[in-house]
């Protein structure tokens, strides 16, 4: 049996009348940027999420970019990050001018530590960038506790965790802006690059909007040096379509994540700890194991798809050598980059390449 990383066939063979009839409806109006399909796919998810405000872009990253420069952050500031991220991340604080300032994951859950958070901030601090790793929402009550005490934005990366709960709240609706990527292979993905802002604050809302559309706030009057950063219409209509099946493949995403926690039993395999205020959405399914690179080849040769998130932290990344870190000056994040493997975790997989997987791994 081969078993894929990740397969759209599944979901596409479902929804794909739907997203062929939302293609013809955008084409048959000639109208591709800002226009109704962007309006409704920004009502539609902002409600999802539990604010008042979404803002359609280009990508994750320039949502990220885009909500770090609402809020003025630039050359001279800093900006907490965790140090076990993607590293569009990374790259958005540096984009803005910022500093980078990397604090350490939990072990167990791969989110920032909270506890570690304080001892990095200094006066030039001004955002914390909590990151929903994998699908699971970090310790936000700690989180915001600790911008309030020191008077710092907060914005969360939700590229990863489209619907995750945190108490009973969608990520996304506890900082001052979250980011989204819509990206294909995300829990909502596009069919193409796509990305989102969402805000309570309105004011916070028309600078994006501003900003991603070169600067401007009305056609050729240009109030910021903006970006070319915008949802395009078709994948809009696109997203639409996906969001309305959102809840019912994350739920099948948890479904596949029980069945590998109760047959995984490997005393090998390290598996994912979900904290029991969190509601994941397991965009990965990430498990640690100190022979990891055996590991893999072991599923790989039995046609299991693997993949690991990630093998190169970001301190280590030779575009990030400026940062003056080397290896064991964040040992959390390279114990996870040397033992992290990701599973196969996709909406419409089978009980039985479900249960393959499982036994693939109890054989190793």
């Amino acid at each position: 049996m081969k078993v894929p990383f990740v397969s759209f066939l599944p979901m596409e063979k479902e929804i794909g009348e739907e997203i062929k009839l939302a293609f013809e409806r955008v084409f048959s109006r000639s109208w591709y940027i800002e226009g109704e399909e962007d309006k409704n796919f920004e009502k539609a998810f902002a409600e999802y999420i539990g604010v008042d405000h979404c803002i359609g872009v280009g990508n994750g990253l320039d949502a990220l970019m885009l909500a770090l420069k609402s809020l003025g952050i630039g050359k001279g500031d800093e900006v907490i990050v965790p140090s076990n991220t993607f590293i569009a991340t990374a790259l958005a604080v540096s984009y803005v001018g910022a500093t980078l300032v990397l604090v350490e994951p939990e072990i167990n859950t791969y989110n920032i530590d909270p506890s570690l958070i304080e001892e990095k901030i200094t006066d030039r601090t001004k955002a914390i960038i909590p990151v929903h790793l994998y699908g699971q929402a970090c310790d936000m009550d700690s989180i915001m506790d600790i911008a309030r005490k020191h008077n710092l934005r907060v914005i969360e990366d939700c590229a990863q965790a489209h619907g995750a709960l945190y108490k009973g709240k969608r990520v996304g609706s506890f900082g001052d802006l979250a980011a989204f990527s819509f990206y294909p292979g995300k829990n909502l993905g596009a069919l193409g690059d796509a990305g989102a802002v969402v805000t309570r604050d309105a004011g916070l809302a028309e600078i994006v909007r501003a900003l991603g559309n070169y600067g401007s706030d009305y056609k050729y009057h240009h109030i910021y040096k903006g970006n070319n950063s915008r949802l395009d219409e078709l994948q809009a209509a696109f997203l639409s379509v996906k969001l309305k099946y959102l809840e019912r493949m994350n739920e099948e995403r948890r479904r596949i994540a029980d069945c590998y926690t109760k047959g995984i039993k490997n005393s090998k395999i390290v598996l994912p700890v979900v904290k029991s205020e969190c509601l994941p959405v397991w965009h990965i399914y990430a498990v640690r194991c100190d022979e990891r690179d055996a590991l893999e080849m072991h599923l790989n040769q039995k046609g299991i798809g693997t993949n690991k998130h990630y093998p190169i932290p970001i301190h280590l990344q030779q575009c990030y050598k400026d940062l003056g870190l080397s290896e064991n000056d964040l040992p959390i994040a390279e114990k996870i980059s040397e033992t992290e493997l990701s599973l196969p975790m996709f909406y419409g997989m089978s009980d039985d390449e479900i249960k393959y997987v499982i036994d693939a791994i109890n054989e190793f």
